[in-house]
């Protein structure tokens, strides 16, 4: 406690001392923390709250502080050098309420420092390097107003306390954590009995845990004591430590008990430490305790009858143990036990008879555990239950839910949801797995439903549109990181929020949300608030947001010019990191951004524009709207381009539609004509030239029937002598008899091109691939474009890129690809036979890649 006060002690000054410069005053506060200070420095008598921590102050004496009779507050803390307290050195602070000297070694400190303080309600001694005398020597004498005493953190090992201790009439918190004390009993507190405690805190402590006690000698040691809290946790206590204890303490009023960080219990796969049993509380029964923390140990069965004299218990914490089995009538006893807390155990399973004799909780925690199953009439039997926390379990179906007020269960693993008579008014299944809108709409038909979180779920999936129901009592609704994108896009589900009259909070953060559904909120006449964080919406269309909303977040959006009459009912708005063109267009919303009366979230910075590139980064606070005007004298020089270039565009797309339909029947066309005025020079050409061939046709034999009807029937002069090529292919021209691969080197070597038809069956054809290879050797040895690749089928790059001699070809020169189109086919043809005609000398060179920036503003 001594250091939460501490912390608590800066909190307080952070908020006291706002506006007051360092190491200065303003008459009431003097804030002198960490000013290198070595003495008090002089402050006027009207001083109330005095700081002077951190600093290297190594004595004070009766006067080192001027008289302040208002100054109520003393913080001395902290000091970086060890501390002298001379004798009633506080002498001229008669009204003080606080004194704080936390955190600073004390290196000595007189027997009557602290006299002449009859004011003095709260004294801070916590970490001071304090021994067993700071008890014992009346340190504490005359401090008829002392209240609180913290001397957490000190080297304190027996509590001998002197006799003026009796005389402390008003002392009602003692703080003793984190010393040295082994033990303490009747004796050691018998000046204190007939006193009332608000709190006492013996806990991180070594209390009876190194020695052995004589429990008869020892007795009680709160005899006659009435104990709000009592605190003794973190001292090693077994069960057998703490029956003890309760044995000795039998009858005291102790009305909560913190017994934290115990090593009850086995654990998780360790039988050496006794389970707590019946007879371990049992003598608490005459405490009237009304809360007990047990938690953070290694309990790991709950047993039968475990609390059953603890009647008057309404709060019992065994969070963070290992608590794996809940033993029959565990619970048996607890009457009006309103809180259950079972959060951070190992449990897998809920049986029926696990929360038997519990007929008041109100409040059951079991967030944290591994539960996958719950028995049906689990909680049925717990009239009075209004809360039950079940996230982050490993839970598949809720069939086990009674009807109740609130219940957590995000973070489990449910894929439906079956309602199943349930009602609530309060129910949270973020981050489960839920795909379907069937269970959105199943969920709304809970009646009395008020505040539903389905964040972090997989709604992605409308299978039809369902209708409202009548009685909507939905105030709340959370659908965040979800993927309702995917779902409107489709044109589903736009109804989904059809009746909701009654919501007034909607979370869409995070959906991929690129468009708002027509009339998509117009149900909603109660919204208030409507956050669209984190979407991808470029615009809103008027009319889209519901009339009576106040409150609309649409930060993280791609916003680019918006309509600010979209805005004008709202009272707050959050629109920063959009997207902002920053152009004339834009004008009307940043004129209404200067004179808007619409509260803005966010800083101005955060709303600025992303184009052109000259404004990139600009608040649109700061843009001027100066020359937009003359833009209005173009509109009609505008508008009268835009009709020439709309017409002589249509004209365009005309003739390019027409030619892209009926494009081989132009090609064909064109073909003839050309044909008419070249063919004397081009049958010249082939007649003039030395080769055998035009061409070497290459080619799987599985493929031969393809290959005459495709391209022999059209280019080989000896199926019809309108065709120019004289081609060679192995089924005519190859020599019967003579070795097959001479055969292929002679065809190569004889045409002025090879041509290979590269399909499925050409891959896997051993004579084919070698026909390649040496079609690509005849490259690398004449440095002629001799090789034409014409690939035909369903093949990949990948399936080509397999096989070596493809691949190096591939890298070098593109290939030919015959086309899917039928009505391509002649253009194709064309193409190939320009290639056997052409003559090109390969040499060395460089490929230039231009890269070309395109920006498209819309």
């Amino acid at each position: 406690m001594g250091h939460l006060a501490f912390l608590l002690g800066l909190l307080f000054e952070a908020t006291s001392i706002c506006g007051i410069p360092f190491c200065s005053d303003d008459g009431q506060l003097a804030f002198y923390n960490s000013c290198n200070l070595t003495e008090v420095p002089r402050v006027p008598n009207t001083i109330i709250k005095l700081f002077l921590s951190y600093n290297y102050i190594r004595m004070i004496n009766a006067t080192s502080f001027p008289l302040l009779e208002m100054l109520q507050l003393l913080q001395l803390g902290t000091q970086h050098t060890p501390l002298i307290i001379e004798r009633e050195a506080f002498r001229n602070l008669p009204n003080l309420r606080i004194l704080d000297i936390g955190y600073s070694k004390i290196q000595f400190l007189h027997i009557d420092a602290f006299q002449g303080l009859p004011n003095l309600f709260e004294l801070r001694l916590f970490f001071c390097n304090l021994s067993d005398s700071i008890l014992k020597d009346g340190y504490f004498r005359n401090l008829s107003s002392l209240s609180v005493l913290d001397l957490s953190k000190n080297a304190i090992q027996n509590i001998h306390l002197h006799p003026s201790f009796e005389d402390l009439k008003s002392l009602e918190s003692i703080d003793l954590s984190q010393n040295q004390i082994s033990h303490v009993c009747e004796r050691d507190l018998k000046l204190l009995q007939g006193k009332r405690f608000s709190l006492f805190n013996l806990s991180s402590n070594i209390l009876f845990s190194r020695i052995s006690v004589n429990w008869e000698e020892c007795m009680n040691p709160f005899k006659n004591m009435f104990l709000e809290i009592l605190d003794v946790s973190d001292n090693g206590w077994t069960v057998d430590i703490i029956q003890n204890f309760s044995r000795a303490t039998n009858g005291t009023k102790i009305l909560s008990l913190f017994l934290k960080n115990h090593i009850m219990g086995a654990g998780f796969g360790f039988h050496n430490i006794k389970e707590p049993d019946q007879d371990t509380f049992a003598a608490l029964g005459m405490s009237s305790m009304i809360k007990m923390d047990i938690s953070h140990g290694f309990i790991f069965s709950l047993n039968s009858h475990l609390f059953e004299t603890l009647k008057k218990l309404k709060l019992i914490n065994l969070s963070y143990n290992k608590v794996n089995q809940i033993a029959k009538e565990a619970f048996y006893g607890l009457d009006s036990l309103q809180v259950l807390n079972l959060s951070y155990n190992l449990l897998g399973e809920l049986y029926n008879s696990d929360f038997y004799g519990l007929p008041n909780v109100a409040y059951i925690d079991l967030q944290k555990n591994h539960i996958g199953a719950i028995q049906a009439q689990t909680f049925n039997p717990l009239k009075n239950l209004k809360t039950l926390d079940l996230r982050d379990n490993a839970i598949k179906t809720v069939g086990f839910l009674p009807s109740i007020t609130t219940v957590f269960l995000s973070g489990n693993k449910l894929v439906s949801f079956e309602r199943r008579g349930i009602t609530a008014e309060f129910l949270d299944l973020a981050e489960n797995r839920l795909e379907t809108l069937t269970d959105f709409y199943t969920l709304l038909q809970i009646p009395g439903l008020k505040f539903l979180i389905l964040n972090k779920n997989r709604f992605s999936i409308c299978y039809q549109h369902y209708s409202s129901s009548k009685n909507y009592t939905l105030e709340k609704l959370y659908l965040s990181e979800n993927m309702l994108e995917l779902v409107w896009q489709t044109g589903s589900c736009w109804n989904m929020f059809k009746g909701l009259y009654q919501l007034k909070v909607l979370f869409l953060n995070n959906n991929y949300l690129s468009f708002l559904p027509p009339d998509v909120f117009s149900d909603l006449t109660a919204l208030q608030i409507l956050s669209l964080h984190a979407n991808k919406l470029t615009s809103l269309s008027p009319g889209v947001l519901p009339a009576n909303l106040r409150v609309l977040i649409l930060s993280h959006n791609l916003l680019l010019s918006p309509d600010p009459s979209i805005f004008a009912s709202l009272s707050h708005l959050d629109i920063s990191h959009n997207q902002y063109i920053c152009d004339c267009e834009v004008k009307n919303f940043i004129l209404w951004l200067n004179q808007t009366n619409v509260t803005m979230l966010g800083s101005p910075e955060d709303v600025y524009c992303t184009y052109p590139g000259s404004f990139s980064g600009v608040s649109l606070y700061s843009i001027s709207t100066e020359g937009c005007d003359e833009e209005e004298a173009l509109k009609f020089i505008n508008f009268t381009l835009f009709i020439f270039f709309t017409t002589t565009l249509t004209l365009f797309l005309t003739a390019t539609v027409i030619f892209t339909k009926f494009r081989g029947l132009c090609f064909s066309l064109w073909h003839k004509m050309v044909q008419r005025l070249t063919f004397k020079y081009h049958r010249q050409g082939v007649e003039e030239d030395q080769h055998k061939y035009d061409a070497y046709l290459c080619f799987s034999n599985k493929d031969f029937e393809w290959v005459q009807n495709a391209l022999l029937h059209h280019l080989d002069s000896r199926y019809n002598s309108e065709n120019r090529f004289n081609l060679c292919f192995e089924e005519r021209d190859f020599l019967p008899g003579e070795d097959h691969i001479n055969n292929i080197r002679d065809a190569i070597w004889s045409s002025r091109k090879t041509i290979c038809i590269v399909t499925k069956h050409f891959l896997k054809d051993g004579w084919c691939i070698e026909a390649f290879n040496f079609a690509q050797s005849r490259y690398f040895s004449d440095l002629k474009d001799v090789l034409i690749m014409v690939v035909a089928g369903s093949l990949s790059q990948y399936q080509l890129m397999k096989y070596p001699p493809i691949r190096v070809f591939v890298q070098r020169q593109p290939y030919l690809k015959w086309p899917e189109d039928l009505q391509d086919v002649g253009w194709f043809l064309n193409k190939l036979s320009q290639s056997i005609l052409t003559k090109k000398e390969e040499k060395k060179k460089s490929n230039n890649i231009a890269l070309q920036t395109v920006a498209t503003v819309s």
